[in-house]
């Protein structure tokens, strides 16, 4: 299957109007923009209308996020678009500190640390409605980076050191899995952002961290298209093109055959079209970094990475 052609992004196409909905902004605060700011400088088309370009509604989107979070439009407006997108990364960064720091470390360990006696307990009803309050009470982006990634990372540690059950992981695995569906379900349900595709590659069948990536691309405002575990190649990038997504990201959590992944991996990646990124993340990954990074695969080995690494793919389209 052949990816549709990429419209040239320096071409003025789009009505005032489909800018509007796009960027959030008003028709009126457009202009006040462009007139008083020189914000953007959209195209007149034959008929005299404003004609914006995809890079416009880039530049566009930018500012009113600067703006948003209390930067004055005149200082951001004489900016590069380079810089803007610099500036609402470093903002949502500092904003991402705050609201941690709000929870405190000793909140989401105590919740980390309740968690796991429940799950050595084999206490799925309780398990279940102790991370939901957590999540509840710190929001759900804090939660994911503050408690549902370490108490993966808590369980990992334990299972290798024969110290977790197969019955306590599947259980433990089961809750957060459902969190994440439902946060997917959730937020997506009101974005219609970039779309992106979430999966495993053949053979691993760990689907807990694909759908911990799903729910905070989810909350970051991405459409996403999560299509589970054990999936090979071929079949990722049938569905990636299919669903015309810009990102697809795989979870690879352990790493019982290298080169079979890193196959899979190099195949994934000569069947996708050029322009859609390939983010690897989990531990399987981090062991195999590397070799990722030398065919073109971007590696994130942490949620709080993740989340930076879709602001950035947002700032760049």
């Amino acid at each position: 299957m052949k990816a549709l052609p990429i419209p040239n992004p320096a071409v003025g196409r789009h009505p005032i109007a489909v800018v509007a909905d796009r960027t959030g902004l008003s028709q009126d605060v457009l202009r006040v923009w462009e007139r008083r700011y020189s914000a953007v400088q959209p195209e007149r088309g034959s008929d005299g209308k404003r004609r914006y370009t995809d890079a416009d509604i880039e530049r566009l989107s930018l500012m009113r996020a600067a703006t948003s979070a209390g930067r004055n439009i005149g200082a951001v407006a004489r900016l590069s678009t380079a810089a803007i997108a610099a500036l609402v990364e470093e903002d949502a960064e500092a904003q991402d500190r705050r609201a941690a720091s709000s929870v405190g470390n000793s909140d989401a360990d105590a919740a980390v640390n309740e968690s796991m006696l429940l799950v050595r307990s084999l206490d799925g009803p309780l398990l279940d409605q102790r991370l939901r309050r957590a999540a509840s009470l710190m929001g759900v982006s804090v939660f994911l980076e503050s408690v549902a990634a370490p108490l993966l990372r808590r369980m990992g540690d334990e299972w290798h050191a024969g110290r977790l059950t197969p019955s306590q992981e599947h259980l433990a695995s089961a809750v957060l899995h459902d969190i994440a569906m439902q946060t997917m379900r959730t937020f997506g349900q009101r974005n219609g952002g970039s779309r992106l595709l979430v999966a495993t590659p053949a053979g691993d069948r760990h689907a807990i961290g694909a759908a911990l990536i799903g729910a905070v691309a989810a909350v970051n405002g991405w459409e996403v298209i999560y299509v589970g575990a054990d999936l090979p190649a071929r079949e990722i990038s049938v569905a990636a093109v299919a669903a015309n997504v810009r990102l697809v990201a795989l979870s690879i959590i352990y790493m019982d055959d290298a080169d079979r992944v890193l196959g899979e991996m190099r195949t994934l990646r000569s069947l996708l079209p050029r322009e859609v990124t390939l983010v690897a993340g989990g531990a399987g990954a981090g062991v195999i970094e590397r070799q990722l990074t030398a065919l073109g695969i971007r590696v994130e080995l942490s949620l709080t990475g993740w989340t930076g690494a879709l602001r950035r793919q947002q700032n760049s389209q």
